[in-house]
């Protein structure tokens, strides 16, 4: 890596990079969730969005010393909003499977679940596209809630 830096010219310091700066401008600001009603995960039928994914993503968003600003909808409308820069995280039980590559960038699995045919399902949170550094704080944020961590 030091050798590509070098020959582009450029300082090793700011990999992983955001593009669009969503680290920075998430740390200490606002953090702009979409959520998608899908129970038990995320529940969007109350005041506020509730369940274990909000719940995750408040903590995250605490990590950065940031407020939460929920945007509720379809898987569809959220991952498209996503990819245009209009959120910054999408919940809503979102397996390893998802189809939504193309538009957002995928976590490792957090945690898994069966379906109701008796599978695992590994579940991940997604984040826009390219915009590494804010993917590798929540990457470390959901290792460091790994158990035996």
């Amino acid at each position: 890596m030091l050798v590509a830096c070098i020959f582009a010219g450029t300082s090793c310091s700011n990999f992983p990079a955001d593009p669009e700066g969503t680290l920075d401008r998430v740390t200490g600001g606002t953090l702009r969730v979409g959520v998608s009603h899908s129970p038990p995960f995320t529940d969007v039928s109350g005041a506020e969005p509730a369940g274990p994914e909000t719940d995750l993503a408040r903590d995250f968003a605490a990590s950065l010393d940031a407020g939460i600003e929920w945007a509720e909808g379809g898987e569809e409308h959220l991952m498209e909003a996503l990819k245009q820069g209009d959120l910054d995280l999408v919940i809503g039980g979102l397996t390893e499977s998802t189809p939504w590559t193309d538009k957002a960038a995928v976590t490792r699995p957090y945690a898994e679940s069966t379906d109701d045919w008796g599978k695992p399902r590994k579940h991940v949170l997604a984040a826009p596209l390219g915009e590494n550094a804010f993917l590798s704080a929540l990457e470390e944020f959901l290792a460091d809630r790994e158990p035996g961590r």
